[in-house]
């Protein structure tokens, strides 16, 4: 059966020209032939110009995901390993395979699709219509492609609860691909051990596109008092115990995150000078500063305060409020990490409220480093819709 032709409107499709992945609900003029949504479609510009395939679903703004640019393309399995292929060997060359994100969806060229490798395991997260339809033929792929430098996954688990997928008129779904396992996963990051509940952590289990920024902090933290804010799982916290540090405080208002990072220090052997406390961070850190507390490095490592442009004012009040604090608690000429996790709150918005906390904190900010997410999250240019982790460390000085 012929696909379906999605036709755009004259002077749309500017993301898309310009290297991004989507096409939204207002750029098309019109759709001929006959389709189900989370079919493949041809695009073409308003004056016939081929523009290549994606998905469809007329449900969601996004209405096609571009898989490729190419009309001719026969999307089938193997088209599908040639993707995850290309994302492992990428992986391979660039970052340490031990624990890494495999498939990062419309930056490794398969829209709405992620996939996380935890030593043996891999976890999964589909989170477009289209993609659903392929995700056992991925899943397999992945697994062959493993398979070949030696790797035999042990199993395999999805994670496809993401609200997101609601956009898309999908329901929310998390369970295992093929055979039962143990859900408790251990890995090792940066030397790091960790328990990884891939069944009931957030997202996947953990946080890997911080795993180079972990280790960044690690040389300001030995001999240091250390504070560490939204720890989830104790991964910052631990690096800098790891570290050498003098004592480290991880927080999290999450009871269960909380009890995981306390068997995460057990496993490496420093519940005596790491420990954790579940607390609300914007209540917390007012007391700490009450009470006389100053640390020598405070790292701040928030969920996303804004998920959309609507809410970003909002977000930046939630921002500015938390480094305002952080800052306060930092000894003179200690350091301050700091990030933002949401695509929306873009560098320029970010560093505008840093400069606001500052100086309504009373202080200097020297900028140590400025970094991103780890390369197994990889950003494409010159489209932006990959980029959204930002990370920073500063000193922070008195005003002299």
């Amino acid at each position: 059966m012929s696909k379906a032709v999605v036709t755009l409107k004259k002077g749309e499709g500017r993301l898309l020209k310009s290297g991004g992945m989507w096409i939204f609900d207002n750029e098309i003029a019109s759709v001929m032939g006959s389709f189900v949504d989370g079919d493949i479609v041809y695009v073409r510009d308003f004056d016939g110009y081929p523009l290549g395939q994606g998905f469809i679903n007329t449900a969601s703004k996004i209405t096609v995901r571009m898989l490729t640019r190419d009309e001719h393309r026969i999307i089938d399995s193997e088209f599908l390993r040639k993707r995850v292929s290309d994302a492992w060997n990428y992986r391979k060359m660039t970052v340490d395979t031990g624990c890494c994100r495999i498939i990062f969806g419309e930056a490794d060229f398969l829209p709405g699709f992620v996939a996380d490798k935890f030593s043996d395991v891999i976890v999964v997260q589909s989170l477009a219509l289209g993609i659903d339809r392929l995700k056992n033929e991925i899943v397999e792929a992945i697994k062959d492609v493993l398979a070949e430098d030696g790797i035999k996954v042990r199993g395999v688990y999805e994670r496809s609860d993401a609200k997101v997928r609601r956009n898309e008129g999908m329901e929310l779904y998390k369970g295992f691909i093929g055979p039962e396992f143990p859900t408790i996963v251990e890995i090792t990051e940066n030397g790091v051990r960790y328990e990884v509940d891939v069944k009931d952590g957030q997202k996947t289990g953990f946080f890997l596109d911080q795993k180079y920024n972990r280790a960044a902090i690690r040389k300001l933290c030995k001999g240091k008092d250390v504070l560490d804010c939204f720890t989830h799982t104790g991964s910052f916290a631990l690096n800098a115990g790891q570290a050498g540090a003098k004592s480290v405080l991880g927080v999290d208002a999450s009871d269960l995150a909380v009890k995981q990072a306390e068997r995460n220090a057990a496993l490496n052997g420093l519940q005596n000078r790491v420990r954790f406390t579940c607390a609300d961070v914007f209540e917390l850190l007012p007391e700490l500063e009450r009470s006389g507390e100053k640390y020598d490095v405070v790292i701040l490592d928030p969920p996303a305060f804004t998920k959309s442009r609507n809410s970003v004012k909002n977000a930046m009040k939630g921002y500015r409020e938390i480094n305002l604090r952080g800052m306060r608690l930092v000894k003179d000429g200690g350091f301050l990490a700091t990030c933002s996790c949401s695509h929306f709150m873009t560098e320029d918005l970010l560093e505008k409220t840093l400069v606001q906390a500052a100086g309504s904190a009373g202080v200097r900010l020297r900028l140590v480093e400025k970094r991103t997410q780890a390369p197994d999250h990889p950003v494409i240019w010159p489209s932006d819709e990959s980029y959204y982790l930002k990370f920073y460390i500063f000193q922070v000085l008195k005003q002299y």
